[in-house]
């Protein structure tokens, strides 16, 4: 088996493939060209998008070149998949700063440096926004047929819960393909990964580009991926773990890893890390903590950097002892002015981000999870006053792995 192919599989990427045999001996012959879609709805990627942009990095790593195609005009549409509702519409300026955004997250992941592997950035709405819809439909249109496209799990779980489907939405799926046969003539991409619920506009996009140019293209798709407790990949009960530091402190991401479940820290360390296969399972019989800080210290370095990844270690251990404030914690600023007005510790916990719901707050408080200065608070109405900051600063914390330090200024 090809050794792109081997590792892979190996690492826990491999879902589908359109014709394995072949694409091995493709891959063995020569370096291709293989791309990820993202669409922009947001300003940010989370760790739900992290194991696409894993396999970008593995591509790189055999050799061969990455695309990743933003997408500023099928996000004006939105994709189906998974979803059961239509997708909130953005404007232009969220989309084109949703973009800037997104692609400065995936350059930090990928290597820059090598022209012959350096990633190839473009945007899907380049192409797009010309298409005249009466050629469009002659030239792309008639190598669909409705029959197969209600066939497409997408539009199949929609219409069974009597969920509307715009007919907007219902074209993504042929734009999806046409993006794939734009790749494939302009920039000899023969390669397109996704996730497993994009299985059919990728199988969509190879008979296209096959019926289209007489060319063969492949697929290849990713499991997905839920935590061991059942939860989707990416959302905690404290919201989305964000890939963008101004949305997700480099602290919070590291505690994110470091408080995987048990069940899942061999199988992440070999999707969501560079370390070695062999390495991984020579050090899965160390002890689970070990291994967890492991994987929060890679994954953490990939996207902050090692220093970061360090000083959050390091943050970790300052506030589990309770020996000092925790001089490495992330932190917020208060104005001197807004102890003056009487802050209640509701409210400084509220401005702190931590809780949102008041109510929350509140049964935390009577369940003894919220300290200041690792003294469990009592009280839900108590003020926050000078003398509980020490050189102007105090550490909040929520249960054993929420701390953030609070500074006076």
């Amino acid at each position: 088996m090809n050794k792109f192919l081997k590792e892979f599989k190996d690492r826990g990427y491999f879902y589908q493939c359109t014709n394995e045999d072949e694409l091995s001996k493709l891959l063995d012959k020569e370096k291709i060209r293989g791309y990820i879609g993202f669409d922009c709805t947001a300003e940010s990627l989370h760790v739900g998008s992290l194991l696409q942009i894993m396999c970008l990095r593995l591509l790189q790593k055999h050799g061969h070149r990455p695309i990743v195609l933003l997408g500023g005009g099928t996000t004006r549409i939105g994709d189906p998949s998974g979803k059961d509702k239509t997708r909130k519409i953005l404007t232009e300026k969220e989309i084109e700063k949703n973009i800037k955004s997104i692609e400065k997250i995936l350059k930090s992941y990928l290597d820059n440096q090598n022209p012959k592997t350096k990633p190839i950035f473009l945007n899907n709405y380049s192409w797009l926004k010309g298409l005249n819809y009466i050629s469009f439909l002659r030239d792309i249109g008639k190598h669909f047929t409705i029959n197969k496209m209600l066939t497409f799990e997408s539009v199949k779980t929609r219409l069974e819960r009597e969920q509307s489907l715009s007919y907007m939405e219902f074209n993504y799926m042929i734009l999806q393909a046409y993006d794939f046969l734009e790749l494939n003539k302009k920039k000899n991409c023969s390669l397109q990964i996704g996730g497993s619920d994009q299985w059919g506009n990728i199988v969509n996009g190879t008979e296209l580009i096959k019926r289209h140019s007489g060319k063969q293209a492949y697929g290849l798709t990713t499991p997905l991926i839920t935590l061991a407790s059942g939860t989707k990949m990416g959302k905690t009960e404290t919201g989305a773990v964000w890939l963008d530091k101004k949305l997700l402190s480099s602290y919070d991401y590291w505690q994110f890893w470091r408080n995987i479940d048990d069940r899942d820290v061999i199988k992440f360390l070999k999707m969501f890390t560079d370390l070695k296969i062999d390495e991984i399972d020579k050090i899965k019989d160390q002890d689970i903590n070990k291994l967890k800080i492991k994987l929060a210290n890679e994954a953490t370095s990939m996207l902050h950097g090692k220093k970061v990844a360090q000083n959050s270690e390091q943050a970790a251990k300052e506030a589990f002892s309770g020996k000092s404030l925790g001089s490495n914690l992330p932190s917020i600023n208060i104005k001197s002015e807004n102890l003056n007005k009487q802050i209640s510790i509701i409210d400084l916990i509220i401005l702190s981000k931590l809780e949102n719901s008041k109510s929350e707050i509140r049964r935390l408080i009577k369940g003894n999870a919220i300290k200041i200065n690792d003294k469990i608070i009592s009280d839900e109405k108590l003020i926050i006053k000078n003398q509980f900051f020490k050189n102007n600063y105090l550490k909040l914390s929520i249960g054993k792995k929420r701390h953030l330090k609070i500074e006076l200024n």
